[in-house]
């Protein structure tokens, strides 16, 4: 069921995505008296689902979920129509327009589909509003992976800079480990701020190991809500218990708890807990999957949660701000693809079903379609042909040069990168089934 919801909300973010992208590209080619022979969602190699004509236009439903396209008249695309091309051009074909009429057809899907990823943020942050966790409020600051403490940092340690990077987030920390080039951090010990070097290839370190996770914010277990039937409450364990120890082993944090935990899949163990400033133990059985069965309690005690509410109109600046610093990242991290790790890590639908969550959340699906959306068209215009890119390339050397390529070059040019596109696209299949299948 779980595969089910993740497929049913790929599925229909893709298909948002994918008629809008063509969409920009339709009206463009309208706009400047351009013929548009098909309006496609999904491939229909060999046959459609379904399919009508309006005009000159066929509008359809394909059966291979690779995509969308429209066919434009006169111009040499992933549809090989070598017939169409080997006749005199006609006024309403795309060959015969202007160069700059043709760039803007071609660059029509990548516009829209950032400026979607700009509206869902816009709206997103209007309807929800917006908040983070400033790292330096955690009163009991970060606990780290072993990969961290190895270059020396220590759990409580604050990260506040990487290289010179001011980190206001978790997520600013990330961003900069991954992506940027520096090769220290900053940090907050108690009261005193140190730098530790960190090497700048990181990142692989991360990859190679499948680490998820290198930190995160450090808080005491305090029981929140105790699951129905589960060890915790045949045994006892009631909310706002503060659990301390597992058979006298200290476990101070919840991360030391819920490793330590794991070490007695199916056993008894003591727990020990404070509850009202009195100190008790109680036994419990730990379940086979390492667990006793409780949610920690996130009090605001331990972090400063900040939030805002936008207006309507307030929303759209901020929105704007957040599209270009998630696009702004993205590109970034595009360079780790060309890396030995990077190229292991590349996913195909498999991967990006799995970004979406296992229940139906209309604000996690909103967010990840936007993000989709950016990365939609920062890929589409990548100077490879049979992309759009591709296309604005020739176009640009066009304008440039005032000497168009040749419909042989541009045949060749678009069955090389079709070619370059497929083998991508199965190597990044073939990741997510070994990655599922064999870890």
């Amino acid at each position: 069921m779980d595969i089910l919801l993740k497929a049913v909300q790929l599925i229909l973010s893709l298909s948002i995505l994918i008629i809008l992208h063509e969409l920009g590209h339709f009206f463009f080619a309208r706009l400047f008296k351009t013929r548009v022979e098909k309006f496609y969602l999904f491939f229909n190699a060999g046959f459609s689902l379904f399919k009508y004509k309006k005009g000159d236009t066929e509008y359809g439903i394909g059966w291979l979920p690779l995509g969308g396209y429209v066919k434009i008249a006169g111009m040499i695309d992933e549809s090989m129509d070598k017939a169409a091309m080997a006749l005199p051009p006609k006024p309403y074909e795309f060959r015969s327009k202007p160069a700059w009429q043709r760039l803007l057809i071609m660059l029509g899907g990548v516009l829209v589909n950032f400026l979607l990823a700009i509206f869902i943020f816009w709206m997103m942050l209007y309807k929800w509003g917006d908040g983070y966790i400033p790292v330096k409020s955690a009163k009991y600051g970060l606990h780290y992976h072993s990969s961290l403490k190895n270059y020396g940092l220590k759990d409580g340690d604050i990260i506040t800079h990487v290289g010179e990077k001011e980190t206001i987030t978790l997520q600013d920390i990330s961003t900069e480990l991954l992506y940027s080039d520096a090769n220290y951090v900053k940090v907050l010990r108690n009261d005193s701020t140190i730098n530790i070097a960190i090497p700048h290839d990181y990142d692989q370190t991360l990859m190679a190991e499948n680490i998820a996770a290198p930190f995160n914010f450090q808080f005491p277990t305090i029981v929140g809500e105790v699951l129905p039937n589960s060890p915790a409450e045949k045994a006892g364990i009631m909310a706002n218990d503060s659990i301390v120890s597992i058979d006298s082993i200290a476990t101070p944090f919840f991360h030391s708890f819920a490793d330590q935990i794991k070490q007695f899949k199916g056993d008894t163990v003591t727990i020990g807990l404070y509850r009202n400033n009195t100190f008790s133990e109680i036994e419990t059985v730990v379940s086979s999957q390492g667990t006793i069965g409780f949610y920690n309690k996130m009090d605001n005690n331990y972090v400063e949660i900040k939030t805002f509410d936008y207006g309507f109109w307030e929303a759209l600046p901020k929105g704007i701000d957040k599209g270009l610093t998630i696009l702004s990242s993205y590109i970034k991290g595009f360079k780790v693809v060309f890396t030995k790790e990077g190229a292991k890590q590349l996913g195909g639908f498999g991967a990006i079903g799995n970004m979406f969550p296992k229940t139906w959340d209309w604000q996690k699906f909103w967010a990840n379609t936007a993000l989709l959306s950016l990365i939609l068209a920062f890929m589409n215009v990548l100077p490879i042909p049979a992309l759009d890119g591709g296309h604005v390339l020739f176009l640009l050397y066009e304008m440039v040069t005032g000497r168009k390529p040749g419909d042989k070059f541009l045949e060749y040019a678009t069955m090389t990168g079709m070619l370059l596109l497929f083998t991508l696209l199965i190597y990044a299949n073939v990741n997510d089934i070994l990655r599922a299948f064999f870890n």
